[in-house]
């Protein structure tokens, strides 16, 4: 299979990554609420389009669930879309498709095809750069009245000392990558950002939404997002080796106590999620004569 040319932090053509994503698309829709917990409303025949859809689970459920509504889902990943469109097929869902895009360049789509525009956690290969002209794309490609709806996430924050240090480590690396919006690598930056960004693309009516999912030993959604981030923080590890913050022995050590620290009872943990949301302007500035 032909090498894909990405800004991924984790190989989007790996087997591990599909899976992951799987089940992440589950734990994501359910933390957040469901699939427009914000309250938005899909027009009878309407058309929705999802950015860097992965495995297609948030696509899937949108088709399912509104069956007059076409819902197209676009990924960088020639493995990602087979798999999704076979879960398609395999479902029976007729009013599902996708295919290969690169969101950070121009889609071929024509003008104002879309009702809503939907995309998660694209932070995890966009480039700052890129942001503006990925929100003036979704602007065209947005029916006026149409919606953009962006769901971004900073890192967990835990109890545990070593998956600190690792977040830590991820945050410098997309520092370091230039792929972080944040001053000192502190953090990912892209939350707090996100918001003048769409309003700075023209949007109106912004507004944000906040979900919090806690992952806390003995909570509901412990083992998910344990094994989401045990298998995230395996997949990652190239990253963190290649832009040189650590050895690839220490590494490993850093990862097993980790790991060990969240199986603790004790074990305390929150993943935070911002939705941003905004509408196209219904009209364009006229002069009147």
């Amino acid at each position: 299979m032909a090498e894909v040319d990405h800004t991924y932090v984790i190989d989007p053509e790996n087997a591990g990554e599909l899976a992951r994503l799987m089940q992440q698309d589950r734990l994501l829709t359910e933390g957040m609420g469901g699939l427009f917990p914000e309250g938005q409303l899909l027009p009878e025949g309407g058309r929705v389009l999802d950015l860097a859809c992965g495995p297609g689970g948030w696509a899937l459920e949108v088709a399912f669930h509104y069956p007059r509504v076409e819902v197209i889902g676009i990924d960088i990943s020639p493995l990602v879309i087979e798999y999704a469109q076979a879960q398609a097929q395999s479902r029976g869902l007729r009013n599902v498709r996708f295919q290969v895009g690169n969101v950070m360049e121009p889609l071929a789509f024509a003008d104002a095809s879309f009702d809503l525009i939907n995309g998660r956690a694209l932070s995890g290969f966009m480039l700052p750069a890129a942001w503006p002209r990925l929100l003036t794309e979704c602007s065209r490609l947005l029916k006026p009245g149409g919606i953009l709806r962006l769901t971004e996430g900073e890192l967990p924050l835990t109890t545990s000392p070593a998956y600190e240090r690792f977040s830590s480590l991820i945050a410098e690396a997309f520092r370091r990558a230039g792929q972080s919006f944040s001053p000192d690598g502190r953090h990912l930056g892209i939350t707090p950002v996100l918001p003048r960004m769409v309003r700075q693309a023209g949007f109106e009516e912004v507004r944000l939404r906040a979900s919090a999912i806690e992952w806390s030993m003995g909570t509901e959604m412990y083992y998910p997002v344990f094994k989401d981030h045990l298998a995230g923080m395996e997949l990652i590890r190239p990253f963190l080796v290649k832009v040189g913050l650590i050895g690839q022995e220490e590494l490993g050590t850093l990862i097993q106590q980790a790991m060990a620290e969240m199986q603790q009872e004790d074990f305390c943990a929150l993943w935070t999620l911002l939705t941003v949301w905004g509408r196209k302007p219904t009209t364009t500035a006229s002069t009147t004569v």
